[in-house]
Formats: C-alpha cells, sequence, structure tokens
C-alpha cells in the first residue's frame, strides 16, 4: 500500500529542487523519495544506550586474539600468498 505525503514549499526551493531533479532525470516526486530514504539511511536508529553499551564492551578489549608474533606470522604469509596469486601465469 502507498501513502500520499503533501509538502508545501515555497516558490523558489520548489524550483531548486525541480532543477535539481531535472539534472538527475528524475522526476520531482522521484528525487524527494530519494532524498527521504537517504534521510532516513543516515539518521540514527536504535536505542542510544545499547548502542553507547557496545562501544563500551568493545572499548574494554577483553576478546580473544593471538600472541602478536603468531598474527605478524599469519600477516605476512598472506601477503605472500597474496604475491603468489598475482604472479604472472597464475590465472588472474
Amino acid at each position: 500500500m502507498t501513502q500520499r505525503l503533501q509538502v508545501l514549499l515555497d516558490d523558489e526551493e520548489f524550483a531548486e529542487i525541480r532543477q535539481v531533479a531535472e539534472q538527475q532525470r528524475l522526476t520531482v516526486a522521484e528525487w524527494v523519495r530519494q532524498a527521504l530514504r537517504t534521510a532516513r539511511q543516515h539518521s540514527p536508529a536504535g536505542d542510544p544506550r545499547r548502542k553507547l553499551s557496545v562501544v563500551r564492551e568493545a572499548a574494554q578489549g577483553a576478546y580473544p586474539v593471538g600472541d602478536l608474533p603468531s598474527m605478524l606470522t599469519e600477516i605476512e604469509s598472506g601477503y605472500v600468498l597474496d604475491d603468489l596469486d598475482a604472479a604472472p601465469g597464475s590465472g588472474e
């Protein structure tokens, strides 16, 4: 089901929106829909207290990790594999 939304704009603002929509080869209605979707995606969602609690927990760094020499060895071996994959005749 769709809903209708009426928005009142002054002539100058509407003219600017129409011009931008035309430049993007969109109708004003489609331009407005896209602008609303973008605004909705960038607005904070969810409970801010929950987000803060997750950030605080993550900042404590109480997660299992390998020791530094092992991690560096794994990283270096990944670079070697990447170099081998990019070598001539490797299929890429």
